[in-house]
């Protein structure tokens, strides 16, 4: 598919307005323009994401893996800029499934959950449980609107698992987990 885009300041949404894809002229504030800017701020965040894990030998393998995410979520986002019931959709199940494979085979050399997991560890983890909030955002911000597809849904579901499964391989596997540690404040004396 070819590309071509010829201006970037159009001026077209000075007025607190913007164009879906199919030219209808929606709010800058509406449900639907939200959704589409947690995505892309999704995508943002996963650029970010690739800059930490090629740094770092625990992760560079799987830069390409997020770069292919990075890919979906752009086809979800036409996804949600074109709401016509009739069109299929760009992202099938095999999307979710894929997702569903990869976070299991990194999972199978994770130490067990024994607690929750803060956000943090590594510079890698840290910004995978952010793209991982993000993702959740992204899903409630969908959840919303109407004509969705539901892979659509699935899809940013089972995104944010992957992010987390992630960022327990960034962490040496679960072995470098920031714990959660119950009522930690009063154990320390002032």
């Amino acid at each position: 598919m070819s590309i071509r885009i010829d201006r970037i300041v159009t001026r077209g949404g000075d007025g607190g307005q913007t164009s879906l894809g199919d030219g209808t002229r929606v709010s800058k504030s509406s449900d639907r323009i939200e959704a589409m800017g947690t995505v892309d701020e999704l995508n943002a965040q996963l650029g970010v994401l690739c800059c930490y894990m090629a740094q770092d030998t625990r992760t560079a393998g799987l830069e390409e893996e997020v770069r292919q995410i990075q890919s979906c979520l752009f086809d979800l986002g036409a996804d949600l800029c074109l709401p016509d019931p009739d069109r299929a959709p760009s992202l099938t199940a095999e999307a979710s499934l894929w997702l569903e494979v990869r976070l299991e085979e990194m999972r199978q050399s994770q130490q067990e959950l024994r607690s929750f997991v803060l956000p943090g560890g590594s510079l890698v983890a840290a910004h995978a449980h952010l793209a991982r909030t993000v993702a959740r955002r992204a899903e409630r911000r969908v959840a919303v609107l109407e004509q969705v597809p539901a892979e659509t849904l699935r899809f940013l579901n089972r995104l944010s698992d992957y992010f987390f499964v992630l960022a327990r391989h960034a962490n040496n596997h679960g072995e470098t987990d920031i714990l959660w540690s119950p009522g930690r404040w009063h154990q320390k004396k002032i």
